[in-house]
């Protein structure tokens, strides 16, 4: 089986922290890009993480925690990117070492933005990083429930099958179950579109829309995101499986959901940017849903619950007249 060699974390929030989590019990050692100084001290004190999953306790012989991303990269053979989709251009501009050795796992939902690359299209085309070294982990997976060792299913996507099965051995334990899929391109669209259709189902939601609409909500949600997908990347899938309509419900749906809180702030009369500072923290899918709408441009998909959230987060239309439009066009 291929050898992944040492694992380093790039990113410090939640889901980082339970992707860490997960691979420090299989390996017993981890390298962990931190941003800020005082926030990797306090971390080296506490024994966690001292702004996300702070019930998440590591053993700091297994850990080796840095600011200094070149140093993490020249270490480290496997590279597991978790950093806001917003924020991953400006922290590949500090790398002054090569990457495109290295073994790149991103468990990043989201769009670069200005370049609209999902982020394997983006570390291939600025970086050099061969397809077959890009890998993507899917859901459904709430960073909470790992935390709390619930029982979650992953997807490693990855061009060469032999990568994604030994990613999957470094993941898999008594409560994660894993499995390979070979559609890199149609996971990571299918976790940013999540995104945008979970704001949709929040700002329903906070309109008081009733579970009998959300239920169509998310059925039309899949037909979108089905014909998206099979516009963007046609080959052979099935929309069901647990990488896209998993993922799907469980952002649409769960307390956990940030894309949701944000949506259902926006649908009780919040403005776009009251809900963000008083969430604190980054809805990707707001993002996201600039970012597909300037994709479809070119594609022309008739994507109607993305245009939507386009037209409620971007074109300051009423949440109220939106998505009565929309209604109207369900059946």
């Amino acid at each position: 089986m291929f050898d992944i060699g040492k694992i380093a974390i790039i990113g410090s929030g939640s889901w980082a922290t339970a992707i860490a989590k997960i691979v420090v019990e299989h390996t017993h050692h981890i390298g962990w890009y931190f941003r800020r100084d005082d926030k990797l001290e306090e971390f080296r004190r506490r024994g966690h993480n001292p702004s996300y999953l702070t019930s998440v306790r590591f053993n700091m012989d297994e850990v080796i925690l840095s600011s200094d991303i070149n140093k993490i990269i020249q270490e480290y053979d496997t590279l597991v990117f978790v950093t806001p989709s917003p924020y991953l251009k400006a922290l590949l501009k500090k790398v002054k070492t090569k990457l495109n050795t290295k073994l790149i796992l991103t468990a990043i939902k989201g769009i670069v933005p200005d370049e609209n690359l999902v982020c394997s299209e983006y570390f291939h085309e600025a970086y050099g990083i061969p397809y077959d070294n890009l890998a993507v982990i899917g859901g459904p997976s709430h960073a909470e429930e790992v935390a709390m060792e619930r029982l979650t299913y992953l997807t490693i996507g990855c061009s060469d099958g032999e990568k994604a099965r030994a990613i999957t051995e470094v993941l898999k334990s008594n409560y994660v179950k894993t499995k390979t899929s070979p559609d890199v391109l149609g996971i990571e669209y299918a976790s940013v579109l999540k995104n945008v259709y979970a704001i949709s189902a929040g700002i329903c939601s906070g309109l008081k829309y009733g579970d009998n609409f959300q239920a169509v909500l998310m059925s039309n949600a899949m037909q979108e995101m089905e014909r998206f997908l099979d516009t963007i990347n046609p080959i052979k899938r099935s929309i069901i499986d647990s990488v896209y309509l998993g993922d799907q419900l469980v952002t649409g749906y769960s307390k956990f959901s940030r894309n949701h809180t944000f949506g259902t702030m926006i649908g009780k009369g919040y403005s776009v940017k009251s809900a963000q500072i008083e969430m604190e923290m980054v809805a990707e899918g707001y993002f996201g849903t600039k970012c597909m709408k300037e994709i479809n441009g070119h594609l022309h998909v008739n994507m109607p619950i993305l245009d939507a959230v386009y037209n409620i987060l971007y074109e300051r239309i009423s949440p109220q007249v939106e998505i009565k439009l929309l209604t109207d066009s369900f059946r």
